[in-house]
């Protein structure tokens, strides 16, 4: 009786495994149509034109029932030196035309915005590093200020009490972008080395004494300057004292009476361990965020920007449904979880986690149904096969409980490929309710409790659709099939093409001029190749789609197409992604 028991037993996990209908149904044509109901549209302005701010939102937020409205993306796209400019002649978004656009949705009776502020001050993310003026220049000639144009827009979206508005904010990382009006990489080298120079800890946190502060280290005494131009210094602290003034004036905005509907998000951008120059402008700001008066923060500072978007969509979400929060088990693998991930990160790995726990009301516990696996960097390298064994004993235990399971990535890359191979050969990888990794680990961290904590939410509130299932199911495959094939092997392969074979620059495909159509050719080539495992997998998936009681669907067929370089560099990639019917 026993053995029979046993080999019942193996056999159920071997059908969980498999899963119960591996008939693979055939792509349907993309895109498909909207997941959401009348009326409940997001109007959003994106930090800029990269895949983490446009698709990968866009599929978040159908996933939850709201349809994403954006302007045209020349209004809102980056361009790196030697590359189309918009109109011909800029090379970042345009504030005035979008929030023009804004003001349309309004009149339009539009009542969610999430509005990324580095685009409407700046023309996006990168233009933020290195704008030094107030001024800008209107698309019909004449000039506006920065700080008039968004005190304006926010005072006409506070006259709807029905507002519900997403200010999504950012602290500027330590150096500019290279590529970018003419910056290089010996001035991002030096300037990011005097940016992450230690400074003092002020008592006094003005606006005026922070900026002042830049110069200075630990002792009150004069930091040697970057062995290039001092105008090269003094415009990247400019632009400092540019961005963190504006941050200033949004705060002091927002703490006037009429904008409580109002959320500030702020993130901090790639940042050091040491108490770099960032020091002070994180506690000048957080001294300026607000709670309501039944205790709930309002406001939030957290690590990571490319995220924003994500945690943004998912907090209006949880916040529209009545979300309380939940319990969750958090188990680190790995060993490294005391110390930040990267050298990127300015905390240690844990207090990342908590911070964004905290942002999204969950509360760890030893028990719980939600499940969170993070995967550090390996405290003993000798045990690495260990920790991956471990990884996978614990997703296939979650997937026989029946328990939904977020998987976060924060080895960066330690583990090279053999994380991915184990994960795609011996897990079922449909099942995972979120997953992220290959970035450093604010990012990652942002991004899989958004989507995570999101679509637990949806199969705890029992409102999922077949529609927002396959949104959904989007958000994880872009996920899995980036990291695991793209990040984890043909970029690397584009990368030594680039720059062994052509000579060529893989981070500007125009500068030397590549031959675009044969490097598209090259990454789908690649994709083609390495992502017939990982896809496999999938396709013999089965995803939750009801909690209580409990339920499961089979994943349909998946096809990719569309390939692109968004930005005409081999760092990220987009993509469409076509899905079957479920089953």
């Amino acid at each position: 009786m026993e053995r029979t028991k046993r080999l019942w037993a193996a056999v159920l996990a071997l059908i969980l495994l498999a899963g119960c209908a591996p008939r693979r149904t055939e792509p349907l044509p993309y895109p498909e149509p909207a997941a959401s109901e009348p009326g409940k549209t997001i109007a959003y302005v994106p930090l800029d034109d990269r895949p983490d701010n446009v698709e990968r939102v866009e599929y978040l937020a159908e996933s939850l029932g709201y349809a994403l409205a954006m302007p045209e993306e020349v209004l809102y796209r980056t361009a790196l030196d030697h590359q189309p400019k918009n109109f011909d002649s800029l090379q970042r978004g345009e504030p005035w035309s979008l929030s023009t656009w804004v003001l349309e949705q309004e009149a339009a009776g539009c009542n969610r915005y999430i509005l990324s502020l580095d685009q409407l001050h700046s023309g996006g993310l990168v233009s933020s590093r290195s704008m030094t003026g107030d001024e800008m220049e209107l698309p019909g000639g004449g000039t506006v200020s920065a700080s008039q144009l968004l005190e304006n827009l926010l005072a006409k979206l506070a006259e709807d009490p029905n507002n519900v508005v997403w200010l999504l904010d950012s602290v500027m990382r330590l150096a500019p972008t290279v590529g970018y009006e003419g910056g290089t990489l010996e001035a991002y080298n030096a300037l990011r080395d005097y940016g992450s120079q230690p400074r003092e800890a002020l008592e006094h946190l003005t606006l005026v004494n922070v900026c002042l502060g830049y110069r200075y280290g630990t002792e009150g005494q004069l930091l040697p300057e970057p062995e290039s131009s001092p105008e090269l210094l003094d415009s990247y602290l400019a632009a400092r004292e540019r961005k963190l003034g504006l941050s200033d004036e949004v705060q002091r905005i927002l703490a006037q009476p009429g904008y409580e509907s109002f959320r500030l998000l702020i993130g901090i951008d790639d940042s050091s361990l040491e108490d770099c120059i960032q020091k002070n402008e994180i506690a000048f700001l957080r001294h300026g965020l607000r709670t309501g008066e039944d205790g709930k923060q309002w406001d939030w500072l957290l690590s990571g920007v490319d995220d924003l978007a994500f945690k943004a969509v998912a907090r209006l979400y949880l916040d529209e449904t009545g979300w309380t929060g939940a319990r969750t088990t958090v188990t680190y693998l790995g060993g490294a979880e005391d110390r930040p991930a990267c050298e990127y990160d300015f905390q240690p790995l844990t207090e990342i986690m908590e911070e964004h726990l905290a942002f999204f009301d969950l509360r760890e516990a030893d028990t719980a149904e939600l499940q969170i696996l993070v995967l550090t960097q390996p405290e003993d390298p000798d045990q690495m096969n260990a920790y991956r064994k471990h990884l996978i004993e614990a997703l296939r235990d979650y997937r026989k409980a029946q328990r939904p399971a977020i998987l976060i990535d924060a080895s960066n890359g330690t583990y090279g490929t053999a994380v991915y191979e184990a994960l795609t050969r011996d897990t079922e990888l449909g099942y995972l309710t979120a997953y992220s990794g290959m970035l450093d680990m604010a990012i990652v961290t942002g991004t899989a409790l958004s989507h995570g904590a999101a679509r637990y939410a949806v199969l705890r509130n029992e409102e999922n659709t077949d529609a927002m299932d396959r949104a959904w199911a989007r958000t994880l495959a872009d996920s899995v099939l980036k990291d695991f094939c793209y990040k984890g092997v043909v970029r690397n392969n584009l990368l030594s093409y680039i720059r062994n074979d052509l000579g060529g620059d893989a981070n500007n495909f125009w500068f030397p001029e590549l031959d675009r159509e044969d490097l598209l050719r090259r990454l789908e080539e690649g994709m083609k190749k390495e992502t017939a495992a990982a896809i496999k997998n999938l396709e013999r998936s089965r995803l939750i789609t009801s909690l209580e009681p409990y339920a499961e669907k089979s994943w349909g067929g998946i096809a990719l197409e569309n390939y692109r370089f968004p930005w005409d560099r081999a760092f990220e990639i987009g993509m469409d992604i076509r899905l079957g019917e479920f089953q």
